[in-house]
């Protein structure tokens, strides 16, 4: 086997590296056996990452049992949740560039011959996508796995039922007593949020990418068998460095197609299309908003998951887990048979698939919850370079109504707060964006206090930043361009009349003549973020950072 790890480590020269590789415990024996990076996105900052040291020393083991010396690093982590409705939700977004960075770096640094990245919460996954594309090592991306739902008032609860609650308690609907029980149970331990919100519809993508081994990814976090999946996750790796297969293997058209029908068919995260832009782009792979497009509209709705849906992420677990719903997607001509990191095509992956008897969860496209994809793109005089509308939750497909327009999202979650904003509404929240952010918050803040007081199926909201993979309601995001970019959207004026129709595919204005007062919101400067509002390309473009011409491959 020819070893990237060798211009490393072998050779009279080299001993110098070798005496340092010692003295952390390796030995020759070691040192001549293939180098796996062991990335790990571990932090005690959120219950997502918490237990991926733990993790990573199962996938260790796999590692040296397969015939390798796996050595571990670590990068950062943002938590979506914790920083949400702040000012560091803009360090989110901009993670996924560092910690895609940062293991590019760590691996090209060390001449590694193989990689095995542990992910979490929401921007670690895709990121590991990012770099294994990079890179095109043998790689396999290990979720940690879905959070248990807590369990208060008689009811499952996640941590969207948290944010809910903040809106419930504005609008006197519960106590600060009852919001207090909420917030205790809502998240007993380890695990990403327990929904099928960004974390867990990534981890999907990355199954449907062949990345991340299913019978890995989808055990829960604290589930006794996760310990051996991890491990085997270890020994997948080896076998992929023994057969020559790198990331790239798998990062074809056809495995991003079958990513974004997984993502539409689960009804998962709008920052699915964010993340699947930007990882086709840096694959190398030509891939569009009108490309996601057209496969969320023929994709139905088969997993009743929440935000919009019934069930949490253990829920689907239990019911056959990520297998049955790409069983029943592939048995409708709705995905293709690909590769996978496992050893196994999807195909074989999806028949090993044990249903529970009468589970409700996932259902055949003949019984299909919702009839098309959780998800559409839309374009108009208010986004002619283009939008994203969440379809979760509710069966809209059309809303007209009054601009409520706010410069930033601080302004706007105080208003709903207050009570001002009326059903028939277009909250518009701008200077969100990518570059005007900088970051591109997410607005689940707004969303959830929006529910929380009885409008989520009453209004619609407008924004050039992002949404939470726990948003529901009828949420139009990402859009292009952005206000700083003097996009129409910086033009809105209150009392402007908006409409949206995802019939149509449109987003559009008819101005009341009212003057425009967009001023964007002067933020602490952030050196990190002045130098990403620099580079950053649209959410269009899914908002990379190195803007690289897209390859045929």
């Amino acid at each position: 086997m020819t070893k990237r790890s060798s211009r490393m480590l072998d050779g009279p020269d080299r001993a110098p590296a070798r005496a340092m590789l010692k003295a952390t415990g390796l030995t020759d024996d070691d040192l001549v056996k293939p180098i796996v990076a062991i990335a790990n996105t571990w932090t005690e900052g959120g219950p997502c990452n918490l237990h991926l040291r733990d993790l990573a020393a199962h996938v260790k083991d796999g590692v040296r049992a397969a015939g390798g010396t796996p050595i571990e690093w670590n990068t950062i982590a943002v938590s979506d949740g914790i920083s949400m409705g702040t000012d560091g939700m803009r360090a989110s977004l901009v993670s996924r560039e560092v910690i895609a960075d940062s293991i590019e770096l760590v691996c090209v640094g060390h001449s590694v011959d193989a990689l095995v990245v542990l992910v979490g919460c929401d921007k670690t996954i895709p990121a590991a996508a990012m770099a294994a594309a990079r890179l095109d090592l043998p790689t396999v991306i290990v979720y940690g796995g879905p959070i248990a739902p807590g369990h208060a008032l008689g009811k499952d609860l996640t941590i969207q039922s948290v944010f809910e609650a903040v809106g419930s308690h504005a609008a006197g609907k519960i106590t600060a007593k009852e919001l207090r029980v909420v917030e205790d149970a809502a998240c007993p331990g380890a695990g990403a949020c327990g929904g099928q919100f960004t974390a867990n519809t990534m981890a999907l993508a990355m199954a449907a990418l062949g990345l991340g081994p299913i019978s890995v990814g989808d055990v829960p976090a604290t589930a006794p068998e996760k310990a051996a999946a991890a491990r085997a996750a270890g020994e997948m790796v080896m076998q992929q460095l023994r057969a020559g297969h790198t990331a790239r293997r798998y990062l074809t058209r056809a495995a991003i197609d079958n990513a974004a029908a997984a993502v539409a068919g689960t009804a998962g995260s709008t920052n699915g299309v964010l993340h699947l832009l930007a990882i086709a782009r840096e694959a190398g792979v030509p891939y569009t908003l009108e490309d996601i497009d057209a496969v969320s509209a023929r994709t139905p709705v088969v997993a009743d998951l929440l935000p919009g849906g019934r069930f949490a992420a253990l829920d689907m677990y239990r019911a056959g887990g990520v297998a049955l719903v790409i069983r029943e997607l592939l048995a409708a001509g709705l995905m293709q048979d690909a590769p996978t990191v496992s050893g196994k095509s999807l195909a074989e992956e999806a028949a090993r698939a044990a249903e529970a008897p009468g589970q409700q969860v996932v259902v055949p496209v003949a019984r299909a919850v919702k009839p098309r994809g959780g998800f559409a793109i839309l374009r108009g005089s208010l986004a002619p370079g283009g939008c994203v509308v969440k379809l979760a939750g509710h069966g809209k497909l059309r809303h007209q109504g009054p601009a409520r327009v706010f410069d930033g999202e601080e302004a706007a979650f105080a208003a709903v707060q207050a009570g001002a904003i009326q059903p028939g509404d277009v909250v518009v929240i701008r200077g969100e964006g990518p570059r005007g952010g900088p970051g591109m918050r997410e607005m689940l803040g707004v969303t959830a206090a929006l529910v929380g007081r009885g409008l989520g199926d009453d209004v619609a909201l407008v924004t050039d930043g992002r949404f939470s993979g726990a948003t529901h309601g009828f949420m139009v995001g990402h859009v292009v361009p952005e206000a700083v970019d003097g996009g129409p959207i910086a033009a809105l004026a209150d009392g402007d009349l908006v409409t949206i129709d995802v019939e149509t595919r449109s987003i559009d204005v008819t101005p009341s003549g009212q003057p425009s007062t967009f001023r964007p919101v002067v933020r602490p400067v952030v050196r990190v973020l002045e130098r990403y509002a620099r580079t950053v390309a649209s959410a269009s473009e899914g908002a990379v950072t190195i803007p690289l011409e897209p390859k045929s491959k």
